[in-house]
């Protein structure tokens, strides 16, 4: 009995003793953020919603009143045939989401460099199942859509603004 005690607390004891802590949002270090993205962006929508859920960051309604800029300047789906069947039909799709960013603060600066997301999704597809393959390849762009907002967050977390952004004339 001690020893099947024993082998269960031991992986609950490496667990703990490690460091391991589940991924918590815990803001990002501007007081106000503008977001500038395409009309219609919907990752600039998904990250407008998980910032709004925050207290501690204002979405700006303009760049010159906010802190930071979060610039959106390219947002892309593409749906391109994976394979086809011995009789020439489609049988797989890959779906892709490309996304271009960057962070300055209002006055231009960088704060974080531009970066490119790249995310792919694979779709088997079967024209007999028109309707029901139209909702998987919505849900997966919708997945693709969250996917690149919680990076864009998590990476704005990790932005350590500079000096001159924390003094406010007052």
């Amino acid at each position: 009995m001690n020893r099947r005690l024993f082998l269960a607390a031991v992986p609950a004891l490496l667990a703990a003793g490690c460091g391991f802590q589940l991924r918590r949002y815990d803001g990002i270090p501007f007081t106000t953020l503008y977001v500038d993205a395409p009309a219609g962006s919907l990752v600039a929508q998904r990250i407008r919603n998980s910032l709004t859920s925050n207290k501690k960051t204002r979405l700006a309604a303009s760049a010159g009143e906010a802190e930071a800029v979060l610039k959106i300047s390219q947002e892309e789906r593409t749906k391109i045939i994976l394979s086809l069947s011995g009789a020439g039909r489609v049988t797989e799709y890959r779906l892709g989401l490309r996304l271009t960013y960057s962070v300055n603060d209002k006055a231009g600066k960088r704060l974080a460099a531009p970066e490119v997301l790249e995310l792919t999704r694979d779709i088997t597809y079967d024209d007999t199942k028109v309707l029901a393959k139209g909702a998987e390849e919505q849900l997966l762009y919708r997945d693709m859509d969250d996917n690149a907002a919680q990076r864009i967050v998590r990476r704005l977390q990790a932005i350590k603004p500079s000096p001159a952004a924390d003094e406010h004339p007052g």
